[in-house]
């Protein structure tokens, strides 16, 4: 079987309305999933957001009243949870400083950089630091998207929920990060997903792209 084109499973994609809960996706296919999430890039390379796999049926019940009672996060057989940094502190840069200088040695640079970063950052209102973290793990989420896409698995963005029920559910402010997005991986339901059988709805190149020579 010839491997799909990047387009053609971009086009094989949409927002999953509806999943089948008797498909469970495999784990080899989370874990592809979850290593795109990984290695996706970063401001600073600061990756300043974790990821929580929520597998748990009543957790995800829990979650699903706080996000309208989206089927799919019931449905589908994992959860993905974005939750991004409530701040950047000195410790945080700092341990991206020691991970730098453990992968690519002692050099002054890499301490220069980082602590310019946090001459930068740390006086910031936290507010403004967590909009920044929030916005690299949409970065992630968009690898992630990509690679569920490559493993034929189904998704759904969502923002769609309470964060603060999210983070309580979760236990997310004792870990100084907030929810940002919620994704659920799963496979479509065919005969009961209204969506499915839609043409996919975009601008064309000519109205999205401008071309500056």
């Amino acid at each position: 079987m010839t491997k799909k084109t990047l387009s053609e499973q971009l086009n094989w994609r949409y927002a999953t309305k509806k999943m089948d809960p008797a498909k469970s996706v495999p784990q080899e296919k989370v874990d592809a999933i979850i290593e795109a999430v990984r290695m996706a890039p970063t401001s600073s390379g600061t990756q300043p957001f974790e990821l929580i796999v929520v597998t748990n049926e009543k957790v995800r019940a829990e979650i699903c009243k706080a996000a309208s009672d989206q089927t799919p996060i019931t449905d589908g057989s994992h959860l993905l949870v974005f939750a991004a940094w409530d701040n950047y502190t000195e410790a945080r840069i700092d341990a991206v400083t020691e991970a730098n200088v453990k992968a690519r040695g002692d050099i002054p640079l890499i301490h220069q950089y980082y602590g310019n970063l946090k001459a930068n950052y740390i006086p910031r209102e936290a507010e403004v630091n967590y909009a920044h973290a929030a916005r690299q793990a949409y970065i992630a989420l968009g690898f992630a998207m990509i690679a569920a896409a490559d493993q034929e698995v189904d998704c759904t963005p969502m923002e769609g929920f309470d964060p603060a029920a999210v983070d309580k559910i979760l236990g997310l402010n004792e870990r100084g990060l907030r929810s940002v997005v919620l994704l659920p991986l799963g496979y479509r339901d065919e005969a009961g997903d209204w969506l499915l059988p839609m043409p996919k709805v975009r601008k064309s190149r000519e109205t999205l792209v401008t071309f500056v020579d």
